[in-house]
């Protein structure tokens, strides 16, 4: 049964998830490698999941940490060693929901690669569209805590 609020995503628990990893996950997980997304990454390497980005976000998040934590570079270039970095689809496909050019292709490219989720803690452009499967093609937009629990 769907948690309250959610729609459900017509997924079983046996069925394999495939996580995109937005640019401020990429981010958090390379400043704190302890926390919840770089634990998401972890899982990841160990084989619970192929874990997903493009360059754009890849970019972004390398970009952000090289102003704000010039020291976590080395370790986000580490952590994607274990995440498959797919080209950034910025056309072909049309975006489901409306998004801000920044953004709409991060969904797009994770639905090109079939992901099931979306990670991200930009609420202020995909809040509207989180845990909403039906509006954005299928893929289920999560923050990672929601992901984790989940689980």
């Amino acid at each position: 049964m769907p948690k309250a609020g959610r729609e459900s995503s017509g997924s079983s628990p046996g069925d394999r998830r495939k996580p995109f990893l937005d640019a401020n996950v990429l981010f958090t997980a390379a400043h704190n490698p302890e926390g919840k997304c770089a634990f998401v990454i972890e899982l990841g390497r160990k084989g619970h999941w192929d874990a997903f980005t493009c360059t754009l976000a890849v970019e972004e998040a390398r970009r952000n940490l090289a102003v704000k934590f010039p020291d976590s570079v080395e370790r986000l270039t580490t952590l994607l060693r274990s995440i498959e970095v797919l080209g950034t689809v910025f056309s072909g496909r049309d975006c489901p929901v409306a998004l801000p050019p920044k953004d709409a292709p991060i969904l797009v490219t994770a639905l090109s690669a079939k992901c099931t989720h979306l990670l991200t803690g930009d609420w202020r452009h995909f809040g509207e569209f989180m845990n909403r499967p039906r509006l954005t093609a299928g893929v289920i937009i999560q923050t990672v805590s929601e992901f984790l629990a989940d689980l």
